[in-house]
């Protein structure tokens, strides 16, 4: 008698996680995004090390992504997207004429990564006023009293609740 064939496990599987993640109109909006190849930007220029380190730390592909709109006359969740890469190199850190130039970076010890974002679609601008309307949002990060951070996790109940309330008036 043979002994049966033993197979490596899988890895768990992890839950998914969700994240907002802020960017100046100006510079890439959800309809730049949605425009881009695929559908798909890299996030550059993030400067933050908390930020960086979400992306590299906790951040993986399929995660779901709340685009927020920041520094423009009302900002707010414009879109959904999800992560659609892991982590490389910023290269703009590299670039003198970069503004996210770092000249203490080099590529054989880069200090700022990027991923590639997907958007999915496009839902109706949801202003901070109105997330700051429903209780269960109340301990939402990006409400949260000096919040500055890009990149900010979002728990299910947080993501759940906004999704809904994008489902009532998508563009």
């Amino acid at each position: 008698m043979t002994a049966p064939a033993i197979t490596p496990s899988s890895p768990p599987v992890r839950a998914p996680r969700y994240w907002l993640m802020k960017s100046e109109p100006a510079e890439c909006s959800i309809d730049d995004a949605l425009a881009a190849k695929d559908a798909t930007v890299p996030w550059t220029g993030v400067r933050n090390y908390q930020a960086r380190n979400f992306m590299r730390d906790d951040m993986q592909v399929g995660d779901g992504v709340l685009f927020y709109h920041s520094s423009c006359p009302e900002p707010g969740i414009a879109g959904l997207a999800r992560v659609a890469s892991g982590t490389r190199p910023d290269p703009a850190q590299f670039e003198p004429a970069s503004p996210y130039h770092d000249p203490k970076s080099s590529p054989d010890a880069p200090r700022w990564l990027l991923l590639d974002v997907q958007a999915l679609r496009k839902t109706r601008l949801l202003p901070l006023s109105e997330l700051r309307s429903h209780p269960p949002l109340a301990d939402l990060r990006v409400l949260q009293k000096g919040s500055r951070l890009s990149i900010t996790p979002v728990d299910a109940v947080h993501w759940n609740h906004i999704v809904a309330l994008l489902g009532k008036g998508c563009a």
